[in-house]
């Protein structure tokens, strides 16, 4: 029983030591140590950019797509080959030669905001025998019918593609059906030969037909930097696919989705468009700098760093083993010659002694 005191009284003892030590140290410490908490805490707040969202339905579409189409009653429009049902929006059906597009009739002036896409494409055609795809916009430009997944060519403003169908022939780099970005300033063409490989901006693969859960696609424009992610797996989990500072887009242009088919074809659904105003904290610097830099034409930073780094990781393996091989060639001969200029060099100096 004694020693079972004695124990407990050494146990008292040493708390009593650490609060004492604790009650002596200095205000600087407890000062260092509040720092360090709220450095912490805005850490963590300024990864997530401080953002508060907002459910925005004028600009959303979703069940049970009330009026939709008919004129002066709904925010949306249909255009083409475009049909409301009780389950989606379908913009093109399993049928060759069809476009179609759903259209938003109020421009958004929102800063910052994110789109949440729920889409199903699905169709009778085998793997490569199905086609084209789908996109989603934020332009300028709306319901005009045209080339580029149901829109016109030249557009102006941002387009991310759902490409299903692999037009270039010798496309051993890329898995398809692919996830890419684009933006236009009314003067750039979309390639369809190349897949619209020279002027995206980055993209992913997304294997997303036929699929029996549900896909989504992810787009945000934060502090003028536009990124991308897919929920393809049935996970509930998002995946980065694509991530790009310095975009610049414009206020007051539309939100739109548009599909085509060709001679291969698909389903190309919509199930719903939600979009979120991003309420993001700006310092008064910042604030001054943007009312200042008004953007009137979108624009990417830095494009053509983009495609320098698009066409390196685009290079065949032959190519990629000239490079290397070429490379180390250049260093052995560099290194050579260094050993033949230090020889001469010491061989002089060693007759200038001697």
């Amino acid at each position: 029983m004694a020693a079972v005191n004695s124990s407990r009284l050494c146990c008292s003892k040493s708390r009593l030591n650490v609060m004492s030590r604790w009650n002596r140290m200095p205000c600087k410490l407890y000062f260092i140590f509040t720092f360090l908490l709220l450095f912490v805490s805005l850490g963590v707040s300024d990864d997530d950019h401080e953002m508060e969202e907002f459910l925005k339905r004028e600009f959303s579409l979703s069940k049970p797509y009330q009026g939709v189409g008919s004129l002066g009653s709904s925010h949306w429009e249909l255009m083409g080959d475009a049909m409301v049902t009780t389950d989606q929006v379908r913009l093109t059906p399993d049928m060759q030669s069809r476009q179609g597009a759903v259209w938003s009739r109020i421009p958004c002036h929102l800063k910052d905001w994110e789109m949440q896409v729920h889409f199903k494409v699905h169709g009778q055609g085998k793997k490569n025998l199905n086609g084209d795809g789908l996109a989603i916009w934020y332009t300028k430009e709306r319901m005009q019918k045209g080339p580029v997944f149901g829109n016109k060519d030249n557009f102006t403003g941002l387009g991310v593609f759902v490409d299903t169908y692999p037009n270039e022939e010798k496309h051993i780099e890329r898995i398809f059906p692919y996830v890419l970005a684009m933006v236009g300033n009314g003067t750039i063409s979309y390639d369809h030969e190349r897949d619209g490989r020279p002027t995206e901006l980055g993209g992913c693969n997304a294997m997303v037909r036929n699929l029996q859960h549900d896909t989504f696609l992810f787009i945000r424009y934060v502090r003028r930097r536009l990124t991308v992610m897919i929920d393809i797996d049935g996970q509930h989990e998002w995946r980065d696919c694509l991530d790009i500072p310095g975009v610049r887009l414009p206020l007051g242009y539309y939100f739109g989705a548009s599909a085509i088919t060709g001679d291969l074809s698909d389903n190309h659904d919509i199930i719903s468009l939600k979009l979120y105003q991003l309420t993001v904290l700006r310092s008064k610097k910042e604030e001054e700098e943007e009312e200042q830099d008004v953007i009137t034409i979108p624009s990417v930073d830095n494009m053509e760093l983009l495609r320098l780094g698009q066409s390196e990781e685009g290079m065949s393996g032959l190519a990629i083993f000239f490079t290397v091989l070429f490379s180390m060639l250049g260093c052995i001969f560099l290194i050579v010659i260094g050993i033949v200029v230090y020889s001469q060099w010491s061989e002089s100096r060693r007759k200038r002694f001697y």
